[in-house]
């Protein structure tokens, strides 16, 4: 075992059991200390997260994919199961941990399958394996290279006739994991998927990612490599022009996802980083409606474009029905310029730039 680790692990089950390291004063937020323990574990260390790069760090070809398959899965543990919403939110959305011991290795941008226990009562087979956009950066949340982070939201099935959750409708995985205990075995395919992976060559790119949701999973992944931890590409990219700009879509503030994180990234590089927040439930866009996701990055419509333009990469991940609103008002821009979108459109996907990740 790498002793690293093992120093690192024992430190962070040291600051998450709760053992008085640190005495947060009444005005600590929670991300800075969280941002506290991060340094902390750096300092008693010494150690930067380089340990998981590709030579050069920004080369593509040697990424892992479907290490584990749905025939011969990887057993994980399970570490923690937190909900991380407030009791206003719609739904319940957790942050799961779980352990892969530094056997499956992912990048920023991937996708980790699970199998949850249990058959199919429609046909009596095992459970099909659901995917799940991986939420942190390849050295887990504990920069020790050998956990994973998913956010999950609980899927259930509100019954008319009822007036209730209907048990027998609920989501089958998703419940699963958020009914989780630490210590559990959980069952994983993957890493999986190559759609959603940062350009890292140009230390100046800009990074313009649109999340409904849970779909903010990857962005986190990309936010923690850029900004939390001390990586080749972080290091480049602080240096650099290159703008990360998050739009999250959720329906009040209790559903915020990570906002804590979001906001020390912003307090510690606000010339790098840009946030933007749709929340439908308390906001109105500029028709007097409610504000969606596709209604905030409208009004970024030409900023947006001459990025897309000069090079940036968009991301969506999240729900399917925030792309139509999207794709039409790129359209309105390109009508105005006088181009054509399909065109426009299909040099972006040409160049890479265009990258989908919907359901």
């Amino acid at each position: 075992e790498n002793p690293s680790s093992t120093a690192m692990l024992a430190v962070t089950s040291a600051f998450t059991s709760g053992a008085a390291l640190v005495a947060p004063t009444a005005h600590a937020s929670r991300a800075s200390v969280q941002m506290g323990i991060i340094d902390g574990v750096k300092n008693l260390l010494g150690k930067k997260q380089d340990f998981l790069e590709a030579e050069p760090y920004w080369d593509q070809s040697t990424i892992p994919v479907n290490t584990y398959k749905n025939k011969a899965p990887f057993v994980g543990k399970i570490v923690s199961t937190k909900r991380i919403v407030g009791p206003e939110a719609t739904g319940e959305t957790c942050d799961v941990v779980m352990s892969h011991g530094g056997k499956m290795p992912y990048w920023e941008g991937q996708s980790y399958g699970v199998i949850p226990p249990g058959t199919n009562p429609k046909n009596g087979k095992p459970n099909s394996v659901r995917l799940y956009s991986i939420a942190s950066s390849r050295y887990g949340d504990d920069m020790t290279g050998t956990t994973t982070t998913l956010c999950v939201r609980r899927a259930t099935y509100w019954c008319p006739e009822l007036k209730a959750d209907d048990p027998a409708k609920k989501g089958v995985c998703s419940n699963y994991l958020c009914d989780s205990k630490p210590g559990d075995d959980v069952k994983l395919t993957g890493p999986s998927g190559k759609v959603m992976l940062i350009p890292e060559k140009d230390p100046n790119v800009d990074l313009i990612m649109v999340a409904t949701g849970t779909g903010i999973a990857p962005y986190r992944s990309f936010i923690r490599r850029l900004f939390v931890e001390e990586t080749p590409f972080g290091e480049a990219y602080t240096k650099g022009s290159g703008l990360a700009w998050l739009f999250l879509g959720v329906a009040n503030s209790d559903a915020l996802l990570y906002d804590d994180e979001w906001q020390s990234v912003l307090k510690a590089h606000p010339k790098n980083f840009k946030l933007d927040y749709a929340l439908s439930r308390e906001q109105k866009n500029k028709d007097g409606g409610k504000m969606y996701i596709q209604d905030k990055v409208a009004e970024y419509s030409d900023e947006i474009f001459s990025k897309m333009d000069n090079g940036a990469h968009m991301y969506f991940c999240g729900l399917k029905g925030m792309m139509p609103g999207i794709t039409e008002m790129l359209e309105g821009v390109c009508k105005d310029k006088g181009l054509v979108w399909e065109d426009k459109l299909s040099e972006w996907k040409k160049a890479g730039q265009w990258h989908v990740e919907v359901y």
